[in-house]
């Protein structure tokens, strides 16, 4: 349900109004007086134009209740690098601090540096600084971008597993060699250890289906239902199922005009589709504004239609 997870991923294809929903289900919890804090993880944010309001990489209250945060993937990088230069400092010799340090700068410019930068911080907020928050709404970037996001726990858990194996490997060889059969201090296994131990616990959220939910947004056509159907298959593999599908922007049943009821038609058979196709998932609809959803009191109203929608699903 959308209601009652404390932590809830949206995501779908770019422009079938994604962000939009994520901001109407914050403003339902809010409404329901959990304080709520809103986190867009696209780099094309859209929350901060959605609510008219300057967002920032910390939490900015945008109504009584609810915090919204725009990620800045190039800053948590940086931040994430110079974490990583931190952890290394007093475990290199001073000879190679240098050169190791060049090392980091270059690979921090290859792809993927800014995902891994983006996952830290996701851990931070999910374990650390949500502690203040009831319930926390993830607006995620285009459907790819989702996949890759929510399948890094279980991908960074096998790559720290192997680097401890070789980390404990070669602890093991000092201590028969060269330690007199005592234990080595090994202040870089420690901080692998510590990183196994919170990937664990995020993993351990992202499965908890009491906990965690996850929505997909899509419009009744052709590609959405497609990319969105590969999506949820793509997710299932890692043991991620995704509970709630938003079907946005679906044309009155009164239209006017040849092009519009022709239009109407082909959505009808797009709507028996995404019936059989999401029929494990709870589907609401929403339908085509007449503008732009532009103002508080437009997503007021887009809240108002979602929130109609649960409690007829939960009859």
């Amino acid at each position: 349900m959308l209601l009652d997870k404390r932590i809830l991923f949206v995501g779908g294809k770019g422009g079938v109004g994604k962000s939009t929903s994520a901001a109407a289900i914050a403003l339902l919890h809010a409404r329901n007086k959990k304080k709520t804090l809103l986190i867009s993880t696209d780099p094309a944010h859209n929350i901060g134009d959605i609510f008219h309001k300057k967002l920032k990489n910390k939490p900015t209250k945008i109504v009584d209740y609810l915090d919204a945060i725009e990620i800045d993937p190039e800053a948590e990088s940086k931040q994430y690098i110079q974490s990583v230069k931190d952890n290394i400092r007093g475990v290199v010799k001073p000879t190679m601090k240098d050169e190791v340090n060049r090392q980091i700068d270059a690979a921090s410019s290859s792809p993927g540096a800014e995902e891994a930068a983006l996952f830290d911080r996701m851990v931070s907020i999910i374990l650390d600084e949500g502690e203040a928050y009831d319930t926390i709404i993830f607006d995620t970037a285009p459907t790819g971008h989702t996949i890759r996001l929510l399948t890094l726990p279980e991908l960074m858990s096998v790559w720290i597993n192997g680097m401890l194996e070789r980390r404990k490997k070669r602890n093991d060889n000092y201590t028969q060699l060269l330690n007199d059969g005592e234990p080595v201090d090994d202040p870089i296994f420690q901080v692998l250890q510590r990183r196994k131990e919170r990937f664990s616990s995020v993993r351990e959220y992202l499965l908890d289906q009491r906990k965690t939910g996850y929505v997909f947004v899509l419009n009744p056509e052709r590609l959405p239902i497609l990319e969105t159907a590969r999506a949820i298959k793509e997710l299932n593999k890692h043991d991620i199922e995704v509970n709630t599908i938003i079907i946005n922007k679906v044309l009155s049943e009164d239209v006017d005009g040849e092009f519009w009821r022709k239009r109407k038609e082909v959505e009808k058979e797009y709507v028996v589709q995404i019936e059989d196709e999401f029929n494990r998932q709870r589907r609401h609809y929403i339908p085509l504004f007449e503008t732009d959803i532009s103002s508080l009191a437009l997503l007021e109203d887009y809240a108002d239609y979602l929130s109609d929608s649960v409690a007829e699903v939960v009859k």
